[in-house]
């Protein structure tokens, strides 16, 4: 089972201001390669303190970044015709579609998942079912909000569900994990 795990950090409420991606390959249910990149947001320099506070990326950090239009030539071979797997991909999916459209760059051809779904489906009756508590329960260690660490800690998290609920292709991903598969 092949996926990529994927994680945004915003700089602002506004969903196409990421700050940072991460992504996590995951070929054979193993992970072959964790990478993140900081991103100059459009907003910049302009940071929410409520999301500086969150993920601890400020306008310094980003100042010599490349914007989202410029780090699109080595995300798109990462994401293109691939099968994503988010936390709360409600979130991280509408990150990527708004950016994609505020610099009018046509999306991929991508399906994707969301582990906080699924996550509800495989491991019943817990109070919440944040990365944070399903990792602290599953004995993940990961610095939380930041991309790279978050994006693998997802994919750890899926690896294991994948493992307990014996899926092992795309085709029977909906049934046996008990989430649906959307597109970008």
């Amino acid at each position: 089972m092949d996926f990529i795990s994927v994680d945004f950090e915003t700089a602002t409420p506004q969903r196409d201001s990421p700050c940072e991606i991460g992504l996590t390959v995951v070929r054979d249910r193993q992970i072959v390669e964790t990478r993140s990149w900081l991103i100059k947001p459009l907003y910049y320099p302009h940071f929410n303190s409520f999301n500086v506070a969150v993920h601890g990326i400020r306008p310094a950090d980003v100042k010599d970044q490349p914007d989202f239009r410029e780090l699109w030539p080595v995300l798109q071979p990462y994401l293109e015709g691939q099968f994503l797997i988010a936390h709360n991909a409600s979130f991280d999916m509408s990150v990527l579609r708004k950016t994609l459209a505020t610099y009018n760059i046509p999306l991929p051809e991508a399906r994707y998942a969301c582990s906080l779904k699924f996550s509800k489906n495989i491991w019943k009756g817990m109070s919440k079912y944040d990365l944070k508590t399903l990792c602290n329960m599953h004995r993940i260690n990961f610095l939380h909000h930041r991309a790279a660490s978050d994006a693998d800690a997802c994919a750890r998290l899926s690896i294991k569900a994948l493992e307990l609920t014996g899926t092992t292709s795309e085709a029977e991903f909906a049934d046996k994990m008990g989430s649906k598969i959307g597109r970008v």
